[in-house]
Protein backbone atom coordinates (compact mmCIF):
# COMPACT_ATOMS: atom_id res chain seq x y z
CA UNK A 1 0.00 0.00 0.00
CA UNK A 2 2.72 2.68 1.18
CA UNK A 3 5.63 3.58 -1.35
CA UNK A 4 7.31 6.55 -1.98
CA UNK A 5 4.84 7.79 -4.31
CA UNK A 6 2.03 6.39 -2.17
CA UNK A 7 2.92 8.33 1.20
CA UNK A 8 0.20 8.51 3.54
CA UNK A 9 0.27 12.54 2.89
CA UNK A 10 -0.74 11.57 -0.86
CA UNK A 11 -3.25 9.45 0.27
CA UNK A 12 -5.46 11.58 2.65
CA UNK A 13 -5.28 13.96 0.00
CA UNK A 14 -2.15 16.17 0.43
CA UNK A 15 -1.96 19.37 1.76
CA UNK A 16 -5.68 19.56 2.18
CA UNK A 17 -6.37 16.47 3.98
CA UNK A 18 -3.00 16.95 6.45
CA UNK A 19 -4.18 20.26 6.90
CA UNK A 20 -7.90 18.70 7.98
CA UNK A 21 -6.25 16.01 10.53
CA UNK A 22 -4.47 18.75 11.82
CA UNK A 23 -7.25 20.97 12.57
CA UNK A 24 -9.39 17.97 13.28
CA UNK A 25 -6.56 16.99 16.12
CA UNK A 26 -7.12 20.83 17.67
CA UNK A 27 -11.02 20.91 17.29
CA UNK A 28 -10.91 17.75 19.25
CA UNK A 29 -8.61 19.23 21.91
CA UNK A 30 -10.59 22.20 22.61
CA UNK A 31 -14.20 20.59 22.23
CA UNK A 32 -13.10 17.19 23.75
CA UNK A 33 -13.79 17.51 27.79
CA UNK A 34 -11.55 14.35 28.81
CA UNK A 35 -8.74 16.36 26.47
CA UNK A 36 -8.75 19.81 28.85
CA UNK A 37 -5.49 19.00 30.63
CA UNK A 38 -3.78 18.39 27.24
CA UNK A 39 -5.50 21.67 26.33
CA UNK A 40 -4.07 23.39 28.92
CA UNK A 41 -0.45 22.83 28.46
CA UNK A 42 -1.05 24.55 24.88
CA UNK A 43 -0.20 28.10 24.37
CA UNK A 44 -3.75 29.97 23.66
CA UNK A 45 -4.76 31.16 21.17
CA UNK A 46 -4.03 28.01 19.11
CA UNK A 47 -3.23 29.40 15.48
CA UNK A 48 0.32 29.10 15.50
CA UNK A 49 0.51 25.75 16.56
CA UNK A 50 -2.18 24.54 14.49
CA UNK A 51 0.07 26.02 11.72
CA UNK A 52 3.25 23.97 13.28
CA UNK A 53 1.26 21.42 13.28
CA UNK A 54 0.26 20.84 9.66
CA UNK A 55 3.75 21.71 8.48
CA UNK A 56 5.25 18.94 10.61
CA UNK A 57 2.91 16.61 9.55
CA UNK A 58 3.23 17.36 6.36
CA UNK A 59 6.59 16.02 5.96
CA UNK A 60 6.31 13.29 8.81
CA UNK A 61 3.51 11.58 6.58
CA UNK A 62 5.53 12.02 3.75
CA UNK A 63 4.86 15.22 1.67
CA UNK A 64 6.87 18.57 1.65
CA UNK A 65 9.25 18.87 4.49
CA UNK A 66 7.32 22.40 5.72
CA UNK A 67 8.18 22.90 9.23
CA UNK A 68 11.82 21.95 8.67
CA UNK A 69 12.04 24.22 5.86
CA UNK A 70 11.42 26.92 8.31
CA UNK A 71 12.18 25.69 11.70
CA UNK A 72 15.19 23.06 10.76
CA UNK A 73 14.69 19.69 11.60
CA UNK A 74 12.23 18.93 14.36
CA UNK A 75 13.73 17.28 17.69
CA UNK A 76 10.29 16.66 18.98
CA UNK A 77 11.86 15.55 22.45
CA UNK A 78 13.99 18.29 22.49
CA UNK A 79 11.39 20.87 21.59
CA UNK A 80 8.96 19.80 23.89
CA UNK A 81 11.68 19.41 27.03
CA UNK A 82 10.61 22.27 29.12
CA UNK A 83 7.10 20.22 29.37
CA UNK A 84 6.83 17.35 31.62
CA UNK A 85 5.28 14.91 28.85
CA UNK A 86 3.76 12.06 31.16
CA UNK A 87 2.40 8.55 29.92
CA UNK A 88 -1.17 9.94 30.59
CA UNK A 89 -0.52 13.14 28.67
CA UNK A 90 0.82 10.75 25.52
CA UNK A 91 -2.32 8.76 26.33
CA UNK A 92 -4.89 12.11 26.08
CA UNK A 93 -2.09 12.70 23.00
CA UNK A 94 -3.37 9.68 21.40
CA UNK A 95 -7.18 10.06 22.03
CA UNK A 96 -6.92 13.29 20.24
CA UNK A 97 -5.00 12.12 17.57
CA UNK A 98 -7.14 9.07 17.04
CA UNK A 99 -10.62 10.77 17.09
CA UNK A 100 -8.76 13.37 14.24
CA UNK A 101 -7.84 10.20 12.47
CA UNK A 102 -11.25 8.73 12.47
CA UNK A 103 -12.87 12.00 11.35
CA UNK A 104 -10.64 12.49 8.75
CA UNK A 105 -9.81 9.73 7.43
CA UNK A 106 -11.45 6.65 5.11
CA UNK A 107 -9.37 4.20 4.63
CA UNK A 108 -8.98 1.75 7.18
CA UNK A 109 -5.45 -0.08 6.57
CA UNK A 110 -4.13 3.77 6.91
CA UNK A 111 -5.83 4.45 9.62
CA UNK A 112 -4.27 1.29 10.95
CA UNK A 113 -0.95 2.58 9.97
CA UNK A 114 -1.19 5.97 11.29
CA UNK A 115 -2.39 4.78 14.84
CA UNK A 116 0.83 2.75 14.78
CA UNK A 117 2.93 5.22 13.61
CA UNK A 118 1.64 7.84 15.98
CA UNK A 119 1.67 5.11 18.88
CA UNK A 120 5.26 4.83 18.50
CA UNK A 121 6.11 8.64 18.25
CA UNK A 122 3.60 9.71 21.65
CA UNK A 123 5.55 7.07 23.36
CA UNK A 124 8.67 8.75 22.50
CA UNK A 125 7.90 11.85 23.57
CA UNK A 126 7.63 10.99 27.29
CA UNK A 127 10.00 12.49 29.26
CA UNK A 128 8.54 11.88 33.29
Amino acid sequence: MLSPSNTPYMLIGQEAGTRALANAFYDEMESNIHLQELLAIHKQPLDDIREKFFQYLSGWLGGPPLYEEIYGHPRLRQRHMHVAVTKKQAELWLLCMNNAVNKTIDNDSLKKHLRQSFTQLALHMVNQ
